[in-house]
């Protein structure tokens, strides 16, 4: 059996549908800055230091593409405090310094260009937008090299050695103990910690239902609310499967699922196997798997709480069902809820599994 939950930081929905989805819920009264914040591996200058929504920002922007939220802070302390510096390129829209730069994290136009993303869903990309830049700059990380290199990272984003090293001294001062990494590490299955683990660690909604079977929340077909009599793994890909909700189908999820623009199929999988612990990230990045990989992947048959269907005929294709919900990409005559329409890594409703293809049908072991 799968007993416990072992996370690593990805994904933040709140990234991509708007600063509301930084609210999650508080379930289990587990300590947090605010709403959305997490306040383990959070130093006590880092609290009394950092404006709270910077913090959250930072935290969420870390998630989604899998960097150390404290080098971001660093970054956003050295170039605009947070926010707060005077100087009108860090806060006034359209004003740049003397080297062009412009915005809480200071991008020049052609860096921000090519990394700028829409942090806080408005359907605009502006570096003068707190959300948009430090998820831009946690984007830019990534690109360059973190966090395997996180020095190299921050020497991309200013060629100089002072600045590195300033960097990494604020971060340092900002970690604090005890830093839970993504969506839980080590928490019992049932227990309160589980649940605690999961709400800190997600900046999606984290809400639970009772029984062991997911539902969709009747305002929003994008969240699946969490059964709480199933094992603490099951939750976290139900919770895994919500930070998708908002990304098209595509295929920059090959071979890193993290942080990627858009999922296609196998890397939706790929994904949410990986947030929950069932596949390393290394044995993702190694194997790369593809829809006909899972034909023959883990045990066979259905699962007791977790089911992957996979086929190569009439086309290459995979889907994962759990606890009742399909998490499916395909959609067009194999949905009936209230994703049917939408493109993307969606929660599907379906009274009964797609009939165009024939489906090899296994589960993850212990699942």
């Amino acid at each position: 059996m799968l007993m416990t939950v072992a996370l690593t930081a990805v994904a933040a929905f709140a990234g991509l549908q708007g600063a509301s989805s930084l609210q999650v819920a508080s379930l289990t009264g587990g300590s947090t800055l605010g709403a959305g914040i997490s306040s383990d591996g959070v130093s006590e200058l880092a609290r009394r230091e950092i404006p709270p929504s910077y913090l959250r920002l930072y935290q969420a922007a870390a998630l989604r593409y899998g960097v150390d939220w404290a080098i971001l802070a660093g970054i956003g302390k050295v170039e605009c405090d947070h926010g707060r510096d005077p100087d009108p390129s860090c806060t006034k829209e359209g004003a740049v310094n003397g080297a062009g730069a412009g915005g809480p994290m200071q991008f020049i136009g052609s860096t921000w260009a090519q990394y700028g993303v829409d942090g806080d869903g408005d359907g605009s990309i502006d570096r003068w937008s707190a959300a948009d830049a430090i998820f831009a700059a946690a984007n830019y990380l990534r690109a360059s090299g973190a966090p395997g290199d996180d020095r190299g990272a921050i020497f991309a984003y200013n060629h100089a050695s002072w600045y590195v090293a300033e960097v990494e001294r604020w971060a340092a001062s900002y970690r604090g103990p005890a830093a839970v990494p993504g969506l839980g590490s080590g928490y019992e299955e049932g227990s309160e910690g589980a649940d605690a683990g999961l709400q800190r660690a997600s900046v999606t909604p984290v809400r639970f239902i009772a029984g062991s079977q997911a539902t969709l929340a009747p305002e929003d077909g994008h969240v699946a609310l969490i059964p709480a009599a199933v094992p603490a793994v099951v939750q976290a890909m139900l919770v895994a499967g919500n930070e998708l909700q908002a990304l098209p189908y595509g295929p920059d999820g090959h071979p890193d699922p993290r942080g990627a623009l858009d999922e296609d199929c196998s890397s939706t999988v790929n994904y949410v196997l990986y947030r929950s612990g069932v596949r390393p990230i290394a044995e993702i990045l190694r194997d790369n798997p593809l829809a006909q990989d899972y034909v023959r992947w883990g045990a066979p048959g259905p699962g007791r709480w977790v089911t992957v269907y996979a086929t190569t005929t009439p086309t290459d294709h995979v889907f994962v069902v759990v606890a009742g919900l399909r998490l499916d990409t395909s959609h067009n005559g194999t949905d009936v809820g209230p994703n049917r329409s939408e493109d993307g890594p969606r929660w599907r409703i379906l009274d009964h599994i797609p009939t165009w293809a024939r489906w090899s049908v296994r589960h993850p072991p212990g699942l």
